[in-house]
């Protein structure tokens, strides 16, 4: 046996090259016994490995993150002793090779590709995987890379009322005479080893054969109630995003079967082929706002487009990490728009996703979107803003470069072409330029290959666009809206389409307008800046632009003015605040609300942080009566109430609305007024399995070092907040702005907590940094940030995370002042 204590050593680029060009990996057959994780915590597997290599005598290695039990190459025991750092040595293959380990894992309640977590409510316990980029080793031996994709065969041992959910369909359940029952899987088609999938636990179960599939829906036992309230969407949602993309790709989904299986403590979702693995937080405990079920859509389609773009063709290494992300971040905006109910999907982006990659691209953290990759632990750097939502938005201007027809057409000979196989970025920019007729290496070197953002701005009938590195600008297609102001708001005079080239874009016979609105509907991705004339129209009548994405994108103008320094936070909030007095689009109006908030506590001096709150309370409760806003707007008034009228109406709509009365105690505790008895009676009152978080959310809100004590040891000591949603709730009842005294000593222990931050998968760290960043800081921290961040004491992931922290709170402080 092996000590699986060392670090694994973390795979390059160039090793996985020479790997993929000796082996061809046939398939796996996995063997999994999850019978001791109902009151343990061992995780046995034994992985058979079916594989050619190409110069027979030649030695590799396989990927084992585990204490190694046993090995056996072709019939011929391994010294497993050598085994170390993540990685088995293969001495001497055969042309044709058997590889069989028998391994154990014991580190299955970090979160580190595989948790067994038990429910505070019943004590039941489930268990979920996950192993992008590279844990799949974590499980058991295989070659893990994304390349050298391989047939995979489950066989799972596992409590008998447990259910084990895997990529395809269980082909046959058996009692075992030792105990427990055997799941044996059909085969999957060849994928990559970051995509396959093993959850188990005893599940709430829902089923339903749509547009022909079988869809299925889990949870855990206590949130069965939300599952079943919410089941028709999701499943209607499911079946109108597998025909859309099947008709748009020419290609069905590959399997009669598809699940999701809603689990806890994860962030996010992940697109294991057939089995979408989700945070059950995506199960709101109160029903769902429209934003938010909006977004959890755009999440559902996110990881269904990558059962084609992702699974079906791979990346072949994670330097396109960017495009398998961005990818479906796009097609998920895409599909909303054009086949479910949230057809505002591309304002509601623009107003929440898209500004994150314009702050992020205009600072220290900002890279080219394409990013060379030298080894896995750098792969993880690549989850950011600028990798999901810089990358879709140039997709979207792709898409309107070239058409949507055409460029859909470019998608289907992709598929055709690499279907199950690996595929670079080139293979499907070529695959677009066919389609369209077109040489696109232009484009892609000038938006994939250069970080930065173009600017864009109108002098008379000139456009002129720069580029941040001095460069030739990139091509650009959009329109211009010529607005006039009439007594029924701002009237469309002209919209004119045009694609730029170089610096400089005459614009001949430009209407006389009092707006001309650069980037009308938001084709591509630029920070545009109005002539004087048009600024000023923007900031007062934003509101009576006749379409949702425009309002969104004068909102986003001007805030990437204040990001910039190039407008004060009170005339951003008088602009937003206006059209969220009318605004109509429920897909924006809670981000704009959000946006709002961020800028009146966090972006403003203390000494008008009240008054600022006061206004953007009156704001929400002014919309609280309108049924398709009431939701957004009373949670804006419980963040930011401050008059006793506002706590009457709140405390009025909060008698039957948990969430907004969990919003309500944090909203006094911040301010000095703890209630211990009514938070009792409010973990009495709400079904929430997870309550108890909002309690020690109510608790962190305290303007009170030990209340601060406590919670900072709960995150960081104890690891006892949920990932995902509950993680950044949490972080916000914990960072309250007007507590800048209190909070500013935990903002340097933020600092000393990332240095040493250890215990869990790079992902979920890099989460935990992330979601718990400070909301204020002072010029010392401001030094010790930069420090960190220029040496190597930091991962690559985590590095990214304090760079992009360290430039907003430089930002905030000289808004501040």
């Amino acid at each position: 046996m092996t000590d699986s204590g060392a670090t694994p050593t973390s795979l390059t680029e160039h090793e996985a090259r020479d790997r993929a060009a000796l082996l061809d990996v046939d398939r796996y057959d996995i063997r999994i016994d999850l019978r001791e994780l109902a009151d343990g915590e061992r995780w046995l597997a034994t992985s058979s490995i079916v594989f050619s290599c190409r110069r027979p005598g030649a030695s590799t290695f396989v990927d084992i993150d585990g204490e190694v039990l046993s090995a056996t190459l072709n019939d011929i025991e391994l010294d497993v002793s050598k085994h170390a750092g993540g990685r088995l040595p293969l001495p001497r293959l055969a042309a044709e090779n058997m590889l069989t380990v028998s391994s154990v894992q014991t580190d299955t309640g970090s979160g580190n590709a595989i948790l067994r977590s038990v429910d505070p409510q019943d004590k039941l316990v489930y268990v979920w995987s996950t192993f992008e980029p590279d844990g799949a080793h974590r499980a058991w031996a295989c070659f893990d890379q994304p390349d050298l994709k391989a047939v995979h065969g489950f066989q799972v041992s596992a409590p008998t009322e447990w259910t084990v959910l895997s990529n395809s369909a269980a082909e046959v359940v058996l009692d075992r005479d030792d105990g427990g029952r055997l799941w044996i899987f059909e085969d999957t088609p060849r994928l990559s080893s970051y995509v396959v999938v093993v959850n188990a636990g005893p599940f709430h179960a829902m089923r339903d054969f749509r547009g022909g599939f079988s869809l299925g829906l889990y949870c855990r036992q206590s949130l069965r109630p939300f599952l079943e309230r919410d089941a028709a969407e999701l499943f209607e949602l499911t079946e109108q995003g597998l025909t859309f993309f099947g008709e748009r790709f020419a290609r069905p989904f590959g399997q009669e079967r598809y699940d999701q299986v809603f689990v806890p403590d994860f962030g996010g979702a992940m697109e294991n082929w057939g089995c979408i693995t989700w945070a059950d937080s995506f199960l709101h405990r109160v029903p769902p706002t429209y934003a938010q079920r909006g977004f959890r859509a755009l999440v559902l389609l996110h990881e269904m487009a990558h059962q084609w773009f992702g699974d079906l063709v791979t990346m072949r290494w994670w330097d396109d990490l960017w495009l398998n992300e961005a990818f479906a971040s796009f097609a998920s905006a895409w599909a909303s728009v054009s086949a479910t109910e949230f057809t505002d999907a591309w304002a509601a982006f623009l107003a929440q996703e898209q500004l994150p990659a314009y702050e992020q691209d205009a600072g220290p953290a900002s890279h080219p979107i394409r990013s060379a990759v030298p080894d896995v632990d750098h792969a993880f750097a690549s989850f950011d803003a600028i990798t999901y939502f810089k990358g879709q938005a140039v997709l979207h201007q792709l898409m309107a470069l070239l058409g949507e027809d055409t460029f859909a057409q470019g998608l289907q000979r992709y598929f055709d072409a690499h279907a199950w196989g690996n595929a670079t970025l080139d293979d499907l920019i070529d695959a677009l330029g066919t389609a369209a007729g077109r040489d696109l290496s232009s484009w892609t070197a000038s938006w994939l290959d250069r970080a930065g953002t173009d600017t864009m701005s109108l002098v008379g009938t000139t456009l002129l666009t720069s580029s941040p590195d001095g460069g030739e600008p990139r091509r650009h297609a959009l329109r211009i809206g010529s607005y006039a102001r009439t007594p029924d708001g701002l009237a469309p005079v002209e919209v004119r389409a045009l694609e730029t080239a170089g610096t400089t874009t005459f614009l001949l016979d430009l209407p006389v307008a009092d707006l001309h609105l650069i980037n009308d509907g938001d084709l591509t991705f630029a920070s545009v800046r109005a002539d004087e004339r048009s600024l000023s129209v923007l900031l007062a009548e934003a509101a009576q632009l006749p379409d949702p994405v425009n309002r969104a994108l004068a909102v986003s103008t001007c805030w990437d003015m204040l990001f910039k320094g190039e407008l004060s936070t009170g005339d951003f909030l008088d602009c937003v605040l206006a059209v969220l007095a009318t605004e109509s689009s429920p897909g924006v109006v809670q981000p704009l609300f959000t946006l709002a908030l961020r800028a009146a506590e966090q972006w403003s001096p203390a000494v008008l942080v009240p008054r600022r709150l006061t206004r953007l309370a009156e704001g929400g409760a002014a919309r609280a009566d309108q049924p398709e806003h009431r939701l957004p707007a009373l949670q804006t008034l419980a963040a930011a109430a401050t008059a006793p009228e506002h706590f009457e109406l709140l405390d009025a709509a909060a008698t039957d609305d948990v969430d907004l009365a969990w919003r309500v105690e944090v909203r006094r505790a911040s301010l000095g007024r703890y209630d211990e008895a009514a938070v009792a009676a409010l973990l009495a009152r709400d079904p929430d399995p997870d309550a108890r978080v909002r309690a020690w959310g109510v608790s962190a809100a305290r303007p009170l070092e030990e209340a601060k004590a406590e919670a900072w040891d709960r995150v960081w000591r104890e690891r006892a907040v949920p990932a995902g949603q509950p993680l950044v709730d949490f972080a916000q009842c914990f960072w309250r702005p007007v507590q800048h005294e209190l909070v500013l000593p935990w903002a340097h222990r933020y600092l000393d907590e990332v240095a040493e931050v250890s215990g869990g998968g790079l992902l979920a760290l890099s989460g935990l940094v992330r979601h718990m960043r400070p909301t204020t800081a002072d010029q010392e921290w401001l030094g010790r940030a930069q420090d960190l961040t220029e040496g190597d004491a930091l991962a690559p992931a985590i590095r990214t995370v304090v760079r992009i922290v360290a430039d907003q709170l430089t930002r905030m402080l000289d808004a501040r002042a």
